[in-house]
């Protein structure tokens, strides 16, 4: 199975990042895709996905956090993505989106930011991961997003920590984007979230684990890990009335066929 999602460049794993990444294959996990979140991280990234081949891939991109960070100077620091993904190393530009949760650009200059990076993923053709969260700074950021990615038609990719219910999984599965859950889905009150995983066909789904935000219960509370991808998978088995080695085989081919790694 493939984590498609995870930070292991936060200095949560400083301590134990290597045994982190030996611990994955114990799980089950295979392989992992490491974001970096902004210039520097991307770098850091990188150079993970250069000391693990084969086991740890990066990402980068300039998330709402990230974006809201560069202040004015934006265009430079896509400027500098654009040469760092334009190099080589980068199997995918992410994440990158709206945020509505907590208070950061208008939203405007937020649609404004995340349409350049789509843009910027079309003219490379890399699959775009994609950052939605709602809340009360603006309300449905999915909508927002859905329609941005609308707009650049072609463009190929993965709704990260979807978090939605099945109306918003249909518009991204319309879009044809697939959909990565993760522990959220064995939340208390989840309940629209695990009604959509439901509906989402084996081919589009995909399974991460934000780490090390959002460990699953019964991890809940502790710093989430790669290897915790499998209670997910597990959780999500048993929502479907499937085998969890089936939804793992699943979401791994999935993860690699999106992100073209053969």
């Amino acid at each position: 199975m493939f984590d498609s999602h995870c930070h292991l460049t936060s200095n949560r794993f400083d301590a134990d990042r290597a045994s982190v990444i030996h611990g994955m294959s114990a799980a089950g996990i295979t392989a992992c895709l490491t974001i970096g979140t902004g210039i520097a991280d991307a770098r850091v990234a990188l150079a993970l996905a250069r000391a693990h081949p084969g086991i740890v891939h990066a990402a980068a991109g300039l998330d709402p956090f990230s974006c809201h960070e560069t202040g004015d100077g934006f265009d430079a620091s896509l400027a500098e993505l654009r040469s760092l993904l334009a190099a080589g190393g980068f199997v995918a530009l992410g994440e990158c989106g709206i945020e509505h949760h907590h208070v950061l650009d208008p939203l405007p200059l937020q649609r404004e930011r995340f349409s350049a990076q789509i843009a910027l993923a079309a003219e490379l053709d890399l699959p775009l991961v994609v950052h939605a969260r709602s809340g009360r700074n603006g309300g449905d950021a999915h909508a927002v997003a859905v329609a941005l990615v609308r707009a650049h038609p072609g463009v190929r990719g993965v709704i990260h920590s979807f978090d939605g219910d099945a109306a918003q999984a249909r518009a991204w599965l319309d879009c044809g984007f697939h959909i990565a859950v993760n522990g959220m889905l064995t939340f208390k009150g989840n309940d629209a979230l695990r009604a959509a995983m439901r509906c989402v066909p084996a081919d589009r789904l995909l399974i991460e684990t934000d780490a090390p935000y959002l460990a699953p219960v019964p991890h809940r509370g502790r710093r989430c890990e790669p290897a915790h991808a499998a209670v997910v998978a597990g959780c999500l088995a048993d929502l479907r009335g499937e085998r969890s080695d089936d939804v793992m085989a699943w979401a791994g081919r999935n993860a690699r066929s999106l992100l073209r790694l053969g």
